[in-house]
């Protein structure tokens, strides 16, 4: 059973990151999240439209905005370099320093100078800043969190968003 609570959390705007198709959720995730990890894995097989933004929570894991200015610096290329990267470090987080960032981009085909200057980026940082914003104005505490129809999912996110497809 899910329940949903009123938030004022943005609609979908012409950047963000979407995949899927059907109903949708808008979902803030911290890349080195162990339980955003986890949800992510189940909530790649339910078929729904999903919606990230980032929400790296520095104080509580340092590594977190490079990884998300790393995801946001592959879309600079490709939405679908986007999609890889996000997917491996989710797929295998004890693997996150600068060399194994260098690994997946050139795996997603992505330019590795271009990649290591976009990651750099003040406009990757203030991407990803523009989206921990919007989150702390919806009232998002901690990852993972999910929006349906601007109401702030609660109980569990998985099974939750998994009803909503069926």
């Amino acid at each position: 059973m899910h329940e949903l609570t009123s938030a004022a959390v943005p609609p979908e705007a012409a950047d963000d990151h979407v995949r899927g198709e059907g109903p949708g959720a808008v979902l803030y995730m911290d890349l080195a999240c162990p339980h955003c990890a986890g949800v992510w894995q189940r909530l790649r097989e339910v078929r729904l439209r999903l919606c990230v933004r980032h929400f790296p929570i520095a104080s509580k894991r340092p590594r977190s905005e490079a990884l998300h200015a790393a995801a946001e610096a592959g879309a600079v290329q490709s939405e679908a370099a986007f999609w890889s990267l996000w997917d491996s470090l989710y797929a295998d987080r004890g693997h996150s320093d600068d060399p194994h960032l260098w690994q997946r981009a050139r795996a997603a085909g992505l330019d590795l100078d271009r990649f290591e200057r976009d990651r750099r980026s003040a406009a990757v940082a203030e991407r990803v800043r523009r989206d921990f914003r919007g989150g702390i104005r919806a009232g998002v505490t901690a990852t993972p969190t999910a929006f349906v129809s601007g109401a702030r999912v609660k109980g569990d996110l998985v099974e939750s968003l998994a009803a909503l497809a069926a």
